[in-house]
């Protein structure tokens, strides 16, 4: 352990710091102005109906879980870093004075969010869920329509992957190249778009333990593997290390589903800010439909342990960040 990590984090400190620079690139880079390069800028209609899907709301816990991880692999040049650049990312245009591997994991968490958004959207739609409230609003294509909404999602993907391949020399080809073969494989048919094929198919059904795990797996938990992995590819790390982050990913990725299960029947729609009860009204298999509330709730912490035991096997001098955000996600309550 190093000295700094022999003192608690304020966690709640760290997360608002963390997210008024993410919040402000994302507001920068979804944006008219940012696609001022191309000859004909982005309608307005599809560009709102894309900031509407990804400002102002949302846990942000994947841009969290990249810088987190970030953090753990880059010790003490992070907080050089962020230290230097705290009051330059409260002003225009201090995104491109960010350089270097902060740069790469500042574009990673926006771009993990980007996939987030995107997939929410066409989750909502009617043709998926048909969900009429996200992140305490009307979905997108309640407030825009349906091809809007569609659009804003294919739009959101593709500019995900624009974040990470910029055309300046601030990421070397090597890592734009790992960032977004990471990214693609957590978002494509062997991660999230085939954990969803699996769960729209499976409507009805009562699967195994194994087959609810492995749907969830893919879902939810592959993105959420794969900002832990984004943000360890931005800076050094070995094979044990890398290894160990894979595991801590896999067993938050799941719990994060075990509790929103859990939550879906336990919590209202205000609390949630999307609608409660979806999932046993859909008659949709869940951890609690199969093992019960309380079974389900210590599966939960149980994969929590799983999470930090493995922090402990990665050799990383100073996680508390990606600690801190492992027990969020177990004992949050919305």
């Amino acid at each position: 352990m190093s000295s700094s990590a022999a003192f608690p984090l304020d966690l709640a400190d760290w997360i608002s710091h963390q997210l008024a620079a993410v919040e402000q690139a994302l507001d920068q880079w979804v944006s008219v102005d940012a696609s001022a390069h191309l000859e004909h800028q982005a309608p307005v209609e599809l560009m709102a109906a894309m900031r509407y899907a990804v400002l102002d709301g949302g846990k942000r816990l994947r841009p969290l879980l990249v810088m987190a991880a970030f953090e753990a692999v880059q010790s003490g040049l992070l907080s050089q870093v962020v230290n230097a650049s705290e009051e330059a990312v409260t002003v225009p245009g201090a995104l491109e004075q960010a350089t270097g591997p902060y740069q790469a994991a500042l574009r990673s968490a926006c771009a993990v969010e980007l996939i987030h958004a995107y997939s929410l959207v066409h989750d909502d739609m009617p043709c998926m869920d048909n969900d009429v409230l996200r992140r305490g609003k009307p979905t997108v294509h309640v407030q825009f329509g349906q091809a809007s909404a569609l659009l804003a999602g294919d739009a959101l993907q593709a500019l995900a992957f624009e974040l990470l391949t910029p055309d300046d020399a601030s990421l070397p080809a090597a890592q734009q190249a790992q960032l977004c073969r990471l990214l693609a494989r957590a978002a494509g048919c062997t991660g999230m778009a085939g954990g969803q094929a699996i769960d729209l198919a499976s409507v009805g059904l009562r699967l195994t333990e194994s087959q609810l795990q492995e749907m969830h797996r893919l879902k939810t938990g592959a993105l959420l593997k794969a900002s832990v992995m984004m943000g360890a590819a931005c800076g050094h790390t070995g094979a044990a290390t890398w290894c160990a982050l894979q595991e801590f990913g896999a067993a938050i990725g799941l719990a994060f589903q075990v509790v929103d299960d859990v939550l879906d029947v336990t919590a209202d729609s205000a609390t949630l800010g999307k609608t409660a009860g979806k999932d046993a009204n859909s008659d949709k298999p869940t951890y609690v439909s199969l093992m019960g509330l309380d079974e389900a709730r210590a599966f939960a912490q149980n994969l929590k342990t799983q999470a930090l035991q493995a922090l402990q096997r990665s050799g990383l001098a100073d996680v508390r960040a990606l600690q801190g955000l492992a027990e969020m996600v177990v004992d949050r309550t919305y």
